[in-house]
């Protein structure tokens, strides 16, 4: 009985918190930190970006078109280029996911932006609304469902794009599937992939939950039209 290799939940709980970097909580705690930085810098920088775009319509085209060309860049060669300057830390994957999600985000701002009828732009300029008053409490609010739906994308993509750094040693989760390649073994994959998809999930339903919370007229309006 004891010679037989460990099951699924043996193996959890002998590699969960054994005090050294591979644990499966210091690999979580990573993928985690590698996840959110990146979901929320390309936030940051993509709103004024994608102001900027709405307020300047020439500079869409090339923000666009260069933005696709990072996003078409495999992510593995950009981590290797970047060692050289970045070095093997977390910065080096942290990087090229803010630009993936810039890339999906811009696009995002400028089109929930776009959304924004004229009619109520119009009426919130004859109501004495100033332009960054307008933009915060009307133009914002209604672009809200659009630039969270490209969120969800950036989310999604860069919970699953981090475990792609445990090729040079900073990958998170992904650090299972190196240790199972290493070493054939299964529960590495299967718990790998488990917490993973569980990420995804859990930060998928945040910013729906989000959207609920800072979108209640759109429920409301499906309430009436029920």
């Amino acid at each position: 009985m004891g010679d037989g290799p460990p099951s699924i939940w043996e193996w959890i709980a002998r590699n969960w918190d054994t005090g050294r970097v591979d644990s499966i909580r210091n690999l979580l705690t990573d993928h985690l930190t590698m996840s959110l930085v990146p979901i929320l810098l390309a936030l940051v920088m993509a709103l004024p970006l994608g102001l900027a775009c709405v307020r300047w319509r020439w500079l869409y085209q090339p923000t666009a078109g260069f933005m696709n060309v990072v996003y078409a860049l495999p992510s593995l060669p950009v981590f290797m280029l970047l060692i050289s300057v970045t070095g093997l830390s977390q910065t080096t994957v942290i990087i090229p996911l803010t630009f993936y999600g810039m890339a999906v985000l811009i696009p995002a701002v400028v089109d929930g932006l776009g959304s924004v009828p004229d009619h109520v732009r119009q009426s919130a300029v004859a109501m004495g609304f100033t332009p960054l008053r307008r933009l915060l409490l009307v133009e914002l609010p209604i672009a809200v469902p659009v630039v969270l739906a490209g969120l969800r994308v950036v989310a999604v993509s860069s919970i699953s794009l981090v475990s792609v750094g445990a090729l040079i040693g900073q990958g998170g989760l992904g650090g299972l599937f190196t240790r199972a390649y290493q070493n054939p073994f299964m529960p590495p994959v299967i718990v790998g992939i488990v917490l993973i998809v569980a990420l995804a999930l859990i930060a998928d339903g945040l910013i729906v939950l989000a959207q609920r919370l800072l979108t209640p007229w759109v429920r409301a309006r499906k309430g009436q039209g029920t």
